[in-house]
């Protein structure tokens, strides 16, 4: 196995850092084993197509979108 960095939200990494060994091991085997599913069926222009479908689905306008990534930088 290596190790990558990837940014996910407080609650997750609070989560995260408060599970024992055996859970965070859990974890890193659910998300390893997702992470392989979603990037070997599909490309990721067709991962980041379905998202944005979703995003917009929700409700989630361009307009929104760039109100949040402002609050953020």
């Amino acid at each position: 196995m290596e190790t990558i960095s990837i940014e996910v939200d407080a609650e997750v990494a609070r989560t995260y850092q408060k599970s024992n060994l055996i859970e965070r091991q859990k974890m890193q085997i659910i998300l390893n084993g997702w992470l392989k599913q979603i990037m070997n069926s599909r490309s990721l222009d067709e991962i980041i197509l379905d998202m944005q479908a979703q995003a917009k689905k929700n409700g989630l306008t361009q307009e929104i979108l760039n109100e949040i990534l402002s609050d953020v930088a």
